[in-house]
């Protein structure tokens, strides 16, 4: 939060300054506070969970974190599209969504066909609609009118003319994000795993780090490149996260198992003679997500100088 309020620049400040009205991505901070709000929530809530692990107070652990991974997704969007991006209403309304679901698979997503079926219809349809909105950039709309005008295109395009696609690359990106939604809804179908939290979690991750692959290649297609900062960020964030996995998957306890049979899989403190393997995955995590906040700032910095109509959309 710090670190964002020195970079925000006040009104009277962004007034008298010509070359950033005119250049470069527009600095929008509110999301970026969003994050680090968020941020300090999943901390609170990480902690609560702790008191009692278990499998119903999970979703205090995790709520948070779909909301961190979907502020970082809307941020990445909101910088190629500040014009189109979704309204504060539409995002939260979304993420209470997400959130309402995660409460409904842990108390009735276990064993239950009807749950998981409803919930992988929806989460392909979702998925479709959002490649929608990003290979079209935001020039569809959602209404009662969209399946004719889907079945006009596909019939003009597919049928008649038998045309490619108009932009390759997107294209291509959307189509292998489409192949990891449908192949994460497919197991969720045909597997029901009983921590519906954590599958719920590796959705929402899967998905930010498509998009943040599908930036980075599209921003290298148009001819940009990524400055030397940031080129740090992602490379220290990388470092960090794999030593924080690593710590993550020691597996040193759950509450998957009695408090007993859990104490089986403890060992010594390796730091301080205090902190265990846990701790240190949520240390290195902590440090993890603020160079990943770093990343989403700096990593255009290229295109401070750029005018605005020069900057590709995508």
């Amino acid at each position: 939060m710090t670190t964002i309020w020195s970079q925000h620049p006040g009104p009277r400040t962004v007034r008298n300054d010509v070359n950033a009205l005119e250049c470069g991505i527009p600095k929008h901070f509110g999301l970026y506070y969003a994050m680090g709000t968020a941020l300090m929530m999943e901390g609170l809530l990480s902690a609560c969970y702790h008191v009692c692990p278990n499998y119903t107070n999970f979703q205090f652990d995790t709520s948070f974190m779909y909301m961190i991974a979907g502020l970082c997704m809307l941020k990445l969007y909101q910088k190629r599209h500040p014009d189109i991006n979704a309204s504060a209403y539409t995002a939260y309304a979304c993420l209470a969504g997400v959130i309402f679901f995660s409460v409904l698979g842990v108390v009735f997503g276990k064993g239950n066909n009807v749950f998981w079926i409803i919930f992988s219809v929806i989460h392909i349809l979702a998925t479709m609609l959002l490649s929608t909105q990003l290979y079209y950039m935001g020039r569809w709309r959602l209404d009662s009118g969209i399946l004719r005008r889907m079945v006009h295109i596909i019939y003009t395009d597919s049928i008649r003319q038998c045309s490619g696609p108009m932009y390759i690359d997107r294209m291509v990106l959307l189509v292998m994000g489409n192949i990891v939604n449908w192949s994460l809804a497919a197991y969720g179908l045909l597997e029901r795993p009983n921590d519906f939290a954590s599958y719920l979690l590796a959705i929402a991750i899967c998905n930010l780090l498509l998009y943040f692959a599908f930036y980075i290649i599209m921003k290298l297609r148009s001819g940009e490149r990524i400055q030397c900062l940031a080129l740090v960020c992602i490379l220290f964030t990388a470092v960090v996260w794999g030593l924080a996995l690593y710590f993550f998957f020691q597996g040193l306890s759950t509450w998957q198992k009695t408090p007993a049979e859990s104490r089986e899989h403890n060992r010594d403190c390796i730091l301080l003679s205090f902190f265990d393997d846990h701790d240190i995955w949520h240390f290195l995590s902590s440090i993890a997500m603020f160079g990943s906040f770093l990343v989403l700032m700096t990593m255009d910095d290229d295109l401070d100088t750029v005018q605005r109509d020069k900057i590709f959309a995508f």
